[in-house]
């Protein structure tokens, strides 16, 4: 499942603050990253299954491997873990509803901590 329209979606912002930001709302980076990318994921667990709520993006300038890169965000995804296939997104999948709910507010956690800390870079260089 993709999240259209949470306002993470092109976001632009330097990784050391993103990884803090992520941290936390409870997005962890772990290894999940390569020179050029980066995924933060979510693991939530109901019942028995397993969701992971995942937040992708590249790097527009910089190395991520240095830690030093300006990390452009990607819309969040959604999946289901199935064992030992591993997650699918696809539009067949549905998600309960409480689940969608978490999510969202995560999400907007995430923006709302990302809008501060732009809005605050802005003043600064103003």
């Amino acid at each position: 499942m993709k999240f259209e329209k949470t306002g993470l979606e092109d976001q632009t912002i330097e990784l050391s603050y993103l990884d803090d930001i992520m941290k936390d709302v409870g997005l962890v980076r772990a290894g999940q990253w390569d020179y050029e990318r980066v995924t933060y994921d979510k693991k939530i667990e109901i019942q028995d299954d397993v969701y992971y709520l995942r937040v992708q993006g590249y790097a527009v300038s910089g190395d991520v491997g240095a830690r030093h890169a300006f990390i452009k965000l990607l819309p969040p995804l959604l999946g289901k873990h199935y064992y030992p296939h591993g997650v699918e997104y696809g539009e067949g999948e549905t998600f309960p509803s409480s689940l969608v709910t978490q999510c969202e507010r995560t999400l907007k956690q995430a923006y709302e901590e990302i809008r501060v800390l732009t809005s605050q870079s802005k003043s600064v260089t103003e």
